[in-house]
């Protein structure tokens, strides 16, 4: 399995708040979180999130997947 299998909606928002992103708003089932300088993400409140869909939010971030890992 690859190092972004199995990951919930919910635990990237854990992750993502570690680094310093807070919930903005949640519309339906997607989470709106930003962040003072850096882009505002849609992380999507699902029970798994595609490998490539959190590897993009992660990229869009500015953050590695490395650095993100180390919050999971």
């Amino acid at each position: 399995m690859g190092l972004l299998a199995n990951i919930s909606g919910k635990d990237a928002l854990k992750a993502f708040a570690k680094l310093g992103y807070k919930l903005d708003h949640q519309t339906g089932s997607h989470m709106i979180i930003i962040h003072d300088s850096r882009a505002t993400l849609s992380v999507p409140n699902h029970k798994e999130l595609a490998p490539g869909l959190l590897r993009g939010l992660i990229r869009k971030s500015g953050f590695t997947v490395e650095e993100f890992m180390r919050y999971m």
